[in-house]
């Protein structure tokens, strides 16, 4: 941004998606955000959750800021009208951990062509700002038991938009195809005759450790790394992880989405054998200006993390390479 708001009060008068973009970008420059509306789009819901700006219903005194950004030219609610004979497309772009920086060329490349840009909680949304004026911006973000847009849901809107001719990017953080659900859309839209292309992107499960730098391998010290989902706990009807056979591998073991389970996590490991002293380390919000590391033993990961206030979106990675230091 050309003003400088490090440190500073901005006051932003939307909350919907053609606002996200620029309240992205003012706390990626440290600004402290205040975000006032009646109802705010899901991806500005969470960021209030986790702490990151404060959401008021009413408008307060804009005197008390130093900054206020007014709601002034919104995007179409609609998206604008296509030639009749274009054959729509949706292209999946992975778009990293966070930072719009590590996006892709291809990637900026096809939301700027886009002509409806559907987008995760987890998608760099500065990177929204790339999209023409013209085009339509979706939030279907799926908010940790919380608020969420179904997959379904989301399926039938990259199909609608598709069919009626319209270039359309399902924007996802990481990699779509690493716990993304992007090969479900995929086939949604494949079943639906509609085409894809994918954009591969930064995935969190490497990105997050290394900007903390810690390395997922290192030679001489592991030959190996494996990302697993702790979405669910071991030992629940939908888990086909075994842990015994993690805790045996000698390899990295990286956890996405395992912050609310990692306590049965670091049980289960231990109990199939793994020392309690192996390093850890959670990476929180990686790539962002609110990025956290709590480094700790598989003993004490839990707690440390626990009292830093770590929440999702994070990262954890479990073996030597968590210990190393330059």
């Amino acid at each position: 941004m050309e003003l400088n708001v490090t440190g500073r009060s901005v006051l932003v008068t939307d909350g919907s998606e053609a606002a996200v973009a620029t309240v992205s970008a003012l706390l990626r420059e440290g600004a402290d955000v205040t975000v006032a509306a009646p109802t705010v789009c899901a991806a500005v819901e969470d960021l209030a959750h986790r702490g990151l700006l404060t959401w008021v219903s009413t408008t307060p005194d804009g005197s008390s800021f130093d900054v206020v950004v007014r709601a002034a030219a919104l995007r179409r609610p609609e998206p604008a009208p296509t030639p009749e004979d274009r054959t729509g497309q949706v292209t999946l772009v992975g778009a990293g951990p966070g930072d719009p920086g590590l996006v892709t060329v291809a990637g900026r490349s096809a939301i700027e062509e886009a002509d409806v840009v559907v987008a995760d909680r987890l998608a760099p949304w500065e990177a929204v700002a790339w999209a023409s004026p013209d085009a339509q911006v979706l939030d279907v973000s799926k908010i940790p038991y919380g608020r969420s847009t179904s997959q379904d849901e989301i399926n039938r809107l990259l199909v609608e938009h598709a069919r009626a001719g319209r270039r359309v990017v399902r924007l996802k953080g990481g990699d779509s195809f690493v716990f993304g659900r992007g090969f479900e859309e995929v086939i949604a839209c494949a079943e639906a005759g509609v085409p894809t292309r994918v954009v591969p992107g930064v995935t969190s499960s490497i990105a997050g450790p290394a900007v903390a730098g810690i390395p997922v391998t290192h030679r001489g010290l592991v030959q190996g790394f494996t990302v697993v989902s702790g979405h669910v706990p071991p030992g629940h009807p939908k888990s086909t992880l075994d842990y015994t056979a993690l805790a045996r591998s000698g390899t990295t073991l990286v956890v996405l989405m395992g912050v609310r389970t990692l306590p049965e996590i670091v049980t289960a490991l231990v109990s199939g054998g793994l020392d309690p002293a192996t390093p850890c380390a959670v990476v929180a919000d990686a790539t962002l200006a609110s990025q956290r590391v709590v480094r700790s033993s598989l003993a004490q990961i839990v707690d440390d993390a626990t009292a830093a206030g770590i929440g999702a979106p994070a990262v954890t990675v479990i073996g030597a390479v968590a210990g190393l230091e330059p």
